[in-house]
């Protein structure tokens, strides 16, 4: 399991998660540099309250599926939870998430890009879903023919 498909940053200040990942949680931290050691793990705490720590400000989940379970597990299926943050308050979603789509348009004011699911990268490689999908989309001009050899 990848983390950005049951959690990404979204904005700043905001965050989407899938509900079955939410309450308390083990940090691992792994730092860099000389030092290059493990610490951890810390106590158990929130994610909520981890994040605003690492951040320096108040931080805001956003359940995929807009808190209904039914809707967040189909969500989950179709990476509701997986998007692309390509500024901060423009995030590229897929199309077929309709619940989480909309609450992130109308309630969080985002500017949201939807993306058709069948043109998506399949399963377990998506992590690079809209980047990858975007480049390989379709266009009406014919690619242009190989040099001779």
């Amino acid at each position: 399991m990848h983390l950005d498909t049951v959690f990404t940053q979204i904005d700043r200040d905001k965050f989407t998660i899938h509900p079955g990942i939410m309450g308390p949680l083990t940090v691992f931290e792994i730092k860099s540099g000389r030092q290059r050691r493990h610490q951890g793990p810390r106590d158990q705490q929130e994610l909520e309250e981890i994040l605003e720590a690492y951040i320096g400000q108040p931080v805001e989940l956003i359940p995929c599926g807009g808190g209904d379970r039914i809707a967040a597990e189909r969500e989950q299926w179709n990476d509701g939870s997986n998007t692309l943050c390509v500024r901060p308050g423009t995030v590229v979603v897929y199309q077929r998430n309709n619940v989480t789509n909309k609450l992130l348009r109308e309630k969080q004011g985002l500017n949201v890009i939807e993306m058709p699911l069948r043109r998506a990268v399949p399963r377990p490689w998506r992590p690079a879903l809209h980047v990858d999908a975007a480049w390989r989309a379709p266009t009406s001009k014919a690619p242009a023919p190989l040099p001779a050899a």
